[in-house]
């Protein structure tokens, strides 16, 4: 099994990871919301001194002007797009952020440079919160996932999925997967969102994460199979247990928001998320910088994945609420 050190990029929360080319290319939420940079390197634990390049700055103000969370690269029909939630305003009178779902695209090979053009928000019948969308093109159908609150349904987001007419427009109507209804989703906040496909032989499995951002933060799974009809709800399963959580041995705590990739040979399926290592949050979890992108080994078990538990960190992080320069900081002393 490969060997990795952890964090992999340091305060960067909603980490996405693509590998492409033998590259792997990396985006995640920066700890001001304003920017969406990537970085790329041939190997994961190179991830953390790999330059980063802002391909898109939030607007001065109106739709796309605040709180830019959980950008995704995907490669499409041979372009980029970005995916993205940005809010107008701080918060609607439900005490919610006014966050929308968004599409970037480029032309060009290298997803660091060229130009990136608007192709505009991602319109669902429900004009609400909504957030985390992410994408998978499913024996030749491209599918989109994402979190959404409905002003009819106690909580602030469930899951839904439409198929798409192109990688911008949805082309039928959402159908929803998930709801928070066990415990374990609704500490805090009463919450699905995050999802990411994970494709294994003929099975398609879906995580998200549910709960408040801070410590009670976990990841749930959905499993369902190829040649199934996505679009119907009754032909996904939901565990009722948690499958990734908060492991106070090592140090772990509020694990979630995770995308998936590959070893460096191909042969091992990574799990890429973020965490942090301690408890004692001043405030708003959203504005504690420290949610560094980790990476975890995922096992099989007679077709099942096994996420085990968040490992502990073997590299430098920081101890306070500073934000670091995008070269990531100081590199000595010991794990935190």
């Amino acid at each position: 099994m490969p060997v990795y050190n952890n964090p992999i990029v340091l305060q960067r929360a909603d980490p996405w990871v693509l590998k492409y080319q033998g590259e792997y290319y990396f985006t995640g939420s920066d700890p001001q919301y304003r920017t969406i940079a990537i970085r790329h390197s041939g190997t994961i634990d190179g991830l953390q001194s790999a330059e980063e390049t802002v391909v898109w700055r939030h607007h001065e103000s109106g739709p796309m002007s605040k709180y830019i969370w959980a950008p995704e690269l995907h490669r499409i029909d041979g372009s980029w797009y970005i995916y993205f939630a940005a809010a107008e305003h701080e918060f609607e009178p439900s005490g919610l952020p006014t966050h929308r779902m968004y599409v970037l695209a480029n032309d060009g090979d290298d997803p660091t440079r060229g130009s990136w053009i608007e192709k505009g928000q991602i319109r669902t019948p429900m004009d609400s919160f909504s957030l985390d969308a992410t994408t998978e093109v499913i024996d030749g159908v491209q599918y989109l996932v994402w979190a959404q609150k409905d002003p009819a349904i106690e909580g602030n987001s469930n899951l839904y999925i439409a198929r798409m007419k192109n990688p911008w427009t949805l082309q039928t109507r959402p159908v929803m997967l998930s709801a928070p209804e066990y415990d374990w989703e609704c500490v805090d906040f009463k919450v699905n969102e995050g999802p990411a496909f994970l494709l294994h032989d003929d099975d398609v499995f879906l995580t998200y994460s549910a709960s408040g951002t801070g410590v009670p933060y976990a990841m749930g799974l959905l499993r369902n199979k190829r040649g199934a009809d996505f679009l119907d709800a009754g032909t996904w399963r939901k565990s009722a247990v948690p499958v990734f959580q908060t492991c106070a041995r090592n140090g772990q705590y509020g694990p979630g928001h995770n995308s998936f990739t590959t070893s460096e040979d191909g042969t091992v399926d990574l799990m890429i998320y973020h965490a942090r290592n301690y408890t004692d949050i001043t405030g708003d979890p959203l504005f504690d910088p420290n949610r560094h992108a980790r990476v975890g080994v995922v096992a099989w078990h007679g077709g099942s994945p096994d996420f085990s538990v968040p490992v502990p960190d073997t590299r430098w992080t920081p101890k306070d609420t500073q934000i670091l320069p995008p070269d990531g900081g100081p590199r000595g002393g010991t794990p935190a």
